[in-house]
């Protein structure tokens, strides 16, 4: 993939796929202009990862990259996702990446909708086996750990710890999904080589609402 000084948006979960697709996009050449990330309606928590505000602002932060976020709830999803696009084709950012790994349908979905706006969906990380990418996510020095875990899928102890090799290995000795590319769990990223400088958070008390378990993060003071 060469991507020569071309611009992008990123689609930002705050999460461990968005921070590789980025890397790749970097490596690639491309320059990041914009992190898109979607929050709930009242703009208080990401979708999917629960991330605060102040926790994805500063990781764009030590980006050097502007956050963008839209607010909606799923029903709402699809009208601000080509909102946002459609408004950074506007400003000149006709590439989006995402950190789609092979699941077809919704490969579809980021392609569809953006070629609405007039958009390019890169997908750096697109059917590459799912074990190869966590092994070069963790040996160029990514630092995430598991804060959301569906219990109906990951046992409730993984919540909180540091994804690393070893963790790999124990989801799939029991048989899980250890990219979790399902929504079995997410993750946070806080270091790395696309990084200036470490996010320091802090975890909270687990949180259980039905069969999530939530690690609610902030930022250190």
């Amino acid at each position: 993939m060469t991507m020569n000084r071309q611009p992008f948006v990123a689609s930002w979960s705050g999460g461990k796929d968005s921070a590789m697709a980025y890397y790749r996009a970097l490596k690639a050449g491309a320059v990041p202009k914009k992190l898109w990330t979607m929050f709930e309606e009242d703009k208080e928590r990401s979708k999917s990862h629960a991330l605060p505000i102040e926790v994805v602002q500063a990781q764009a932060k030590q980006l050097g990259v502007p956050s963008m976020i839209s607010g909606a709830d799923w029903a709402g999803y699809e009208e601000q996702f080509l909102s946002a696009m459609r408004s950074c084709v506007d400003e000149g950012i006709s590439n989006g990446v995402f950190g789609d790994i092979d699941l077809e349908d919704h490969l579809e979905w980021v392609q569809n909708s953006c070629k609405k706006v007039g958009m390019k969906a890169i997908h750096p990380l697109w059917m590459e086996p799912r074990r190869k990418i966590l092994e070069e996510f963790i040996a160029v020095g990514f630092e995430a750990y598991v804060i959301v875990i569906d219990t109906k899928r990951v046992p409730a102890q993984f919540i909180g710890r540091q994804f690393t090799i070893e963790l790999m290995d124990e989801l799939e000795a029991l048989g899980i999904d250890s990219c979790g590319e399902s929504g079995e769990f997410h993750t946070v990223v806080v270091d790395g080589p696309i990084f200036k400088e470490r996010v320091p958070i802090k975890f909270d008390e687990v949180i259980v609402q039905n069969n999530y378990h939530f690690m609610p993060v902030s930022l250190e003071n």
